[in-house]
């Protein structure tokens, strides 16, 4: 099971999971929902209290991804299949252009 903190601003949004099974998981933090509930990520996840669940990587981490070169770049770099959308999306998004930033969360953080 692999784990990020999503941040929106420096503030921390949610919680994305890719569990065993391969399923994608993405929670609003409980502090987020009551404070910031029209600061969503993405028009196609609103900010709410239930889970997003979905078999594939969500289309707006996907999008945070890089592609062409920059991927031949990080994927041979970090030595990351480029089908592994996670790790490269652990590996290459923790500094984002734009307001989002994606932290990958070890045990000990939790």
């Amino acid at each position: 099971m692999r784990k990020a903190k999503v941040l929106y601003n420096d503030k921390l949004a949610g919680i994305l999971i890719e569990n065993n099974d391969g399923d994608y998981i993405f929670t609003y933090d409980k502090d987020y929902v009551i404070n910031y509930p029209d600061h969503f990520l993405t028009f196609t996840m609103p900010v709410r209290g239930q889970e997003y669940k979905s078999n594939r990587l969500f289309p707006f981490f996907e999008g945070l991804i890089p592609e062409g070169w920059l991927l031949e770049i990080a994927s041979n770099s970090w030595k990351i299949n480029k089908n592994d959308r996670m790790g490269l999306l652990l590996a290459c998004c923790q500094n984002c252009i734009g307001a989002v930033s994606v932290v990958p969360l070890k045990e000990e953080d939790e």
